[in-house]
């Protein structure tokens, strides 16, 4: 893993109906601060900035934004990167047909290397989530690992279940109901499952035109499918983890005031 280049994925192609209207895209929503040196020269840090540091700890210096379409106000934030001493880029998503669609728009330029997905309306901890999860990558010689973190809202997550020794034998998408304690909220993975979700999704690119009438397909079913082909699928479990999205209402109300003093984590 050491002799390929690891780079980040931020899909940003969601429209954030469930907290609209918003005068910015919600990557850009503002949740706590950030010193400029002293903490009399406070500063609004916004959302999708916790994401990228914590993939920074990782080592990780290069990601895509992978954007909807007029969601402009996002590079013109980032720029290129400086501002956080990363390579930024901005790729611009196709179909509108939900999160694999997003990704697999990165693929021309990724197809090589090892992916880290986050999230970026997203606030998670512990700090060095990523680079736990790519250890694991590289130790255990899996295809796929998942961050876990503990959820009471089965509904509104991927759920995971695993072994002992880590290996993931089932991904559900939001279940009515579970037993399971995990759900995953980022993901790193080889160049097999990225050339995996593209073959995926190449017969239902040439029904696009269909792809309107059916509902989205979580990334989840699609890890699960790999698992079902015989993927090495590991999880790294945070039992200690917190996730908040803050692309729903009740999530970002705790964010807001969680992060409503002076933070620079």
């Amino acid at each position: 893993m050491n002799k390929r280049q690891i780079i980040g994925l931020l899909p940003a192609g969601g429209q954030a109906k469930r907290i609209s209207p918003l005068p910015l895209s919600k990557e850009l929503y503002p949740i706590g601060f950030q010193d400029f040196g002293n903490q009399q020269d406070w500063r609004p840090k916004v959302v999708s900035q916790y994401l990228l540091e914590k993939m920074q700890i990782a080592g990780i210096d290069k990601a895509y934004f992978i954007l909807r379409p007029g969601k402009w106000d996002i590079p013109a934030y980032f720029g290129d990167g400086t501002m956080l001493s990363m390579n930024l880029g901005y790729l611009i998503m196709g179909l509108p047909y939900g999160v694999p669609f997003t990704l697999d728009q990165a693929y021309p330029f990724v197809q090589d290397a090892i992916i880290a997905l986050g999230f970026p309306d997203i606030l998670f901890q512990p700090e060095d989530a990523f680079a736990r999860v790519l250890s694991r990558l590289e130790m255990s010689g899996a295809d796929v690992v998942l961050g876990l973190f503990p959820t009471h809202q089965p509904h509104k997550a991927g759920m995971v279940e695993f072994d002992d020794m880590g290996r993931v034998h089932l991904v559900v998408e939001k279940p009515k109901r579970s037993q399971l304690r995990y759900m995953w909220g980022i993901a790193v993975w080889t160049p097999a499952f990225t050339l995996f979700l593209h073959e995926y999704l190449m017969p239902l690119k040439a029904k696009s035109n269909l792809l309107s009438q059916l509902p989205e397909i979580p990334i989840g079913d699609i890890i699960q499918s790999a698992i079902e082909k015989g993927f090495h699928v590991e999880a790294e479990a945070f039992p200690d983890g917190t996730y908040l999205d803050i692309g729903t209402p009740d999530d970002l109300v705790k964010a807001v005031h969680k992060f409503s003093t002076f933070t620079n984590g």
